[in-house]
């Protein structure tokens, strides 16, 4: 029996009414009406009765529940977006693998008839326990290396992914990184001073061959993705975005990204991008092109996090500094 108290509502990151998003996005009028159907749908396909539905996050088309049970706390997520439904079938079973494989990753509950992720009625859901955790703090340098050591065996392990062709598709990735950068300043660093743009085209042109391997890659590592409990990563999330790209790729945006979550996003101090590659390069040291690539990768992460406009997080100085930096050497 589901209690009557309805879920609380929230949006990830948008500045919408939960209300009218969850009407306008996903079909129901009320808190309430949406709670019964959570109840209905993982009664119907996992043989789970749920005490309580108390929290639903929003996001876009994707929906989070979170749910009471007798045996615990589960995570009901799903998508009404319908060409995504093969990518979160792909992403389920790459979790479950991830998971086999001994990584700390939110591993889907199978349904009665062995499906990870069950699509019906135009609604693809999975459902998955509870990791106990706080998302990463990176106020705390031994979370911010360990963070780094998990990125290189989370790259280690998806290097060796059977699968990962199911993960391919047409994207800026496959061009070269020199062409990938010049071509990013071409047309999207107009909000950029001159120097800085002039300064990274440098950069590129001297930089090593291009002969960097491609493989799966979360892309999406920050704080809002990896959650920390009794002293190490019980977690990593959120496998949506996942591609193929360069590993140093993955690393430079990581380690300018780290810091963000869902609100007024910020960069990370220098020191904690220096404690994160420590600790990436100590699980995994970077080959002499990749420590050639490095630098300038940084670099244009940090100068394409810099908005157009104000800037009330900072990204621009954050970004001037490493430039500084760079010219320095």
């Amino acid at each position: 029996m589901i209690e009557s108290q309805a879920p609380m509502l929230e949006m990830l990151w948008e500045p919408h009414d939960p209300r009218h998003a969850l009407d306008e996005r996903f079909g129901f009028s009320d808190p309430e009406s949406a709670s019964r159907w959570v109840a209905a749908m993982l009664d119907k396909h996992w043989g789970v009765r749920i005490d309580s539905c108390e929290r639903i996050v929003m996001s876009g088309g994707n929906a989070l529940a979170w749910v009471g049970t007798p045996s615990g706390r589960l995570l009901a997520k799903w998508s009404v977006v319908l060409d995504r439904f093969p990518r979160l079938m792909e992403t389920a079973r790459l979790t479950s693998w991830l998971h086999g494989r001994g990584l700390p990753v939110s591993v889907p509950v199978p349904a009665r008839d062995g499906r990870l992720q069950v699509e019906a009625d135009r609604v693809s859901m999975g459902l998955q326990r509870e990791i106990v955790g706080d998302l990463l703090d990176t106020a705390d340098l031994n979370q911010v290396r360990a963070a780094g050591v998990i990125l290189a065996q989370l790259q280690d392990a998806l290097a060796a992914y059977p699968d990962a062709d199911q993960f391919l598709a047409p994207a800026v990735s496959s061009k070269p990184l020199t062409v990938r950068v010049t071509e990013w300043l071409d047309s999207r660093a107009d909000n950029l001073p001159m120097a800085a743009r002039d300064t990274l085209r440098a950069l590129v042109t001297s930089a090593p061959p291009d002969r960097l391997p491609r493989q799966l890659v979360h892309f999406d590592i920050r704080s809002a993705n990896i959650l920390w409990a009794r002293g190490g990563v019980t977690a990593i999330l959120d496998f949506e975005e996942a591609q193929h790209d360069h590993r140093i790729v993955e690393l430079a945006r990581a380690a300018v990204l780290l810091g963000t979550r869902y609100h007024s996003w910020g960069p990370v101090s220098a020191e904690v991008r220096t404690e994160f590659l420590t600790g990436y390069q100590s699980e995994r040291p970077l080959t002499p092109a990749e420590a050639g690539w490095l630098n300038i990768v940084l670099l244009w992460q940090a100068l394409a996090m810099v908005p157009p406009g104000e800037d009330p997080t900072g990204w621009g100085p954050s970004a001037l500094s490493q430039l500084s930096q760079e010219t320095a050497r």
